[in-house]
């Protein structure tokens, strides 16, 4: 709509001469999307982007839609026919559109308060939908559902949390083959790494090209912990590919994480990314390249126009087969293939970047390199998500108060936008992981201090919940409140989890009390659209569940003590909490660490519940057997 209405001169003259026009990034304003999504979805029944919201200059909506064609279109009036149909009925007949737009707020205001709720949330509720899941699962080609199929990570980390309560073998197939065929698909980057917005068809092969921070970031965790569960190693490479993307094009010198990668380059989607069969073949030569592709089904005729969408729909050892190879072969030509084909692709005009910092987005990446750090043991992960979180702390703060949004200037950054509550929310979790992956106590008390700071700006004690806007926001027609989780998990949840895990690391009632607060409070969505907030479920799951405390003392640069540490991140364990120091002398930031020390000098591990713990080991076979015991992991 930008290029084809809002640049085209006659339109651009109407729309002035009678309308106060108004563009909204809905990534810098969520609050506002928010609530003209709800009206827009109440008023036509559907939503989406780009929103076109037609409304009184006191902020009420009366009209609605989507995407408007510059011309009339398959039943579709132009925009400019609509920009006449909504002046006029504005000017003849306005007491019709005054009564219209007070029906959508009184709809807006019994929606923001759809689904509040005192209840308690017990175990009962947290497992329910997982037959409602299997009945929907492509098992073919992995999935829930059919075209357009999204990543959906926080599905699939609710789905882990499932197996490893049940021990029901399907629910991890389930997993196991959507991560696989996602990451074998084209919606996965087969050259540079990193995944694509969603999959157009049903079997991940056409992708939307555009490359989310906030995909990603939520994708890298669940690998994670689906190599975890798994042993996969597939999946523990998937990972790493994708951290390096992030690291390579996604990480400013500043420390903190773009938002976005185009789908278009020189104004073509998917350009940068797909191959003419003739390139593929200039480029990789006949030895390397008609074992390619084998690999990548790559074709004279191709898959997208002509062109051809790598991916690797044929399981390694049928290729191997045909090409009478042994897998190790295949596996060195293949990274070969890759190099090869990254270095000619970095010759390409790059599709455009956003490179505008989103504070809740870079949180949830810090987070990720912070558990890629302690599961894989790469120290430099750690210092990646360390960094960010100093550029944060730094450049993205007025006093107390988080910002929203960064960008850089010349000579500089500038940051604006006062923060909303998942800029607040993410933040408490992601320190919490960078603490758990670095033992560094500033982070755990970085955590509370800005956990304090929500619970002042975003809670409301009349309606026992969270709110997205801060108590002093500019004021809108609501308060907006979204409690689903989508693309990203909802703020409430992550803010009611985090609140949880420092409520153990620090023994707070009041943690305590605000986290089960903020579950009650979405109970009855809960029980009504399970799979539309299956970040609250994960939560709850770690609120209903005895939760492990693990603490390891010693350096954790000693061989001794990083055995005992692989053991513990070598392990899916969904709900626990880590602690450690070097010695009894250092044991700032958590009571867990209170009169814990070491055995014989020698670095010692702790498993405990409720501040109550097994007795200590010091030999990583007798803490797995420990773990064991308790039914904690593999």
């Amino acid at each position: 709509m930008a290029h084809e209405s809002f640049e085209d001169e006659d339109i651009a003259a109407q729309m002035n001469r009678d309308f106060i026009n108004i563009k909204v990034d809905r990534e810098e304003r969520p609050d506002v999307d928010s609530i003209y999504m709800a009206a827009t979805q109440a008023m036509t029944g559907s939503g989406g982007w780009p929103m076109s919201v037609f409304m009184t200059p006191d902020k009420k909506p009366f009209y609605t839609g989507t995407y408007y064609p510059p011309m009339p279109r398959h039943g579709m009036p132009s925009f400019r026919q609509l920009l006449e149909s909504i002046a006029e009925s504005y000017r003849d007949r306005k007491a019709d559109v005054l009564d219209a737009s007070s029906r959508v707020l009184a709809h807006l205001a019994a929606h923001n308060n759809a689904g509040q709720s005192v209840a308690s949330v017990g175990r009962d509720i947290v497992f329910t939908e997982i037959d409602s899941v299997l009945e929907r699962f492509d098992f073919e080609n992995g999935g829930i559902g059919g075209a357009p199929k999204f990543p959906q990570p926080l599905i699939y980390e609710y789905l882990l949390r499932a197996w490893h309560d049940t021990g029901n073998e399907q629910i991890l197939e389930v997993v196991s083959s959507t991560l696989t065929h996602m990451a074998r698909g084209g919606m996965y980057d087969q050259v540079g790494g990193g995944f694509h917005r969603y999959s157009v068809d049903s079997v991940w092969l056409v992708p939307h090209f555009e490359k989310m921070l906030y995909d990603n970031a939520l994708l890298v965790p669940l690998y994670l912990h689906a190599y975890q569960a798994t042993k996969d190693p597939f999946f523990r490479q998937v990972a790493e590919e994708t951290l390096e993307y992030v690291r390579r094009e996604m990480l400013d010198d500043s420390g903190g994480f773009y938002t976005a990668q185009d789908a278009d380059s020189e104004g073509v989607e998917g350009k940068f990314f797909v191959w003419e069969p003739l390139e593929f073949a200039e480029v990789l030569g006949e030895e390397i390249g008609t074992v390619a592709a084998a690999y990548w089904a790559v074709s004279e005729t191709g898959n997208f126009e002509g062109k051809n969408i790598l991916w690797a729909p044929h399981d390694d050892d049928d290729v191997a087969t045909d090409q009478a190879m042994s897998i190790p072969d295949l596996k060195s030509r293949i990274q070969t293939a890759k190099e090869l084909l990254f270095e000619r692709r970095e010759t390409r005009i790059k599709p455009g970047l956003d490179d505008k910092i989103i504070t809740s987005w870079n949180a949830l990446m810090q987070k990720a390199f912070a558990v890629a750090g302690a599961i894989l043991n790469r120290p430099d992960y750690v210092d990646i998500a360390r960094r960010n979180a100093e550029f944060l702390r730094s450049e993205l703060r007025d006093g107390e108060r988080i910002l929203r949004t960064w960008k850089s200037n010349s000579g500089g950054g500038k940051a604006k936008l006062n923060g909303y509550l998942d800029d607040y929310a993410f933040q408490v979790e992601s320190l919490i992981s960078l603490y758990e992956a670095s033992l560094e106590p500033e982070w755990l008390s970085e955590s509370a201090s800005i956990a304090d700071k929500m619970i002042d700006l975003f809670w409301d004690e009349d309606a026992t919940a969270f709110f997205d806007t801060g108590r002093d926001h500019e004021e809108l027609l609501v308060r907006p409140r979204d409690l689903f989780d989508n693309a990203t998990p909802s703020g409430g949840s992550v803010a009611a989890h985090g609140l949880l895990k420092l409520a153990i690391y620090l023994d707070s009632d009041r943690y305590r009390e605000l986290g089960e607060k903020s579950l009650a409070s979405a109970s009855d969505l809960m029980k009504q659209a399970p799979l539309g907030v299956p970040n609250w479920l994960s939560a709850v799951d770690f609120n209903t569940t005895q939760v492990t405390e693990i603490v390891i003392m010693g350096n954790p640069t000693d061989s001794a003590a990083r055995e005992l540490w692989e053991e513990v991140h070598d392990r899916y364990i969904p709900n626990r909490v880590i602690a450690g120091a070097e010695s009894k002398q250092d044991q700032p930031g958590t009571p867990l660490l209170a009169e814990r020390e070491l055995i014989h000098g020698l670095p010692t591990a702790y498993v405990c519940e409720n501040y109550v713990c097994q007795l200590p080991v010091t030999d990583r076979t007798e803490l797995a057997k420990l773990l064991d015991a308790r039914g904690l992991g593999t």
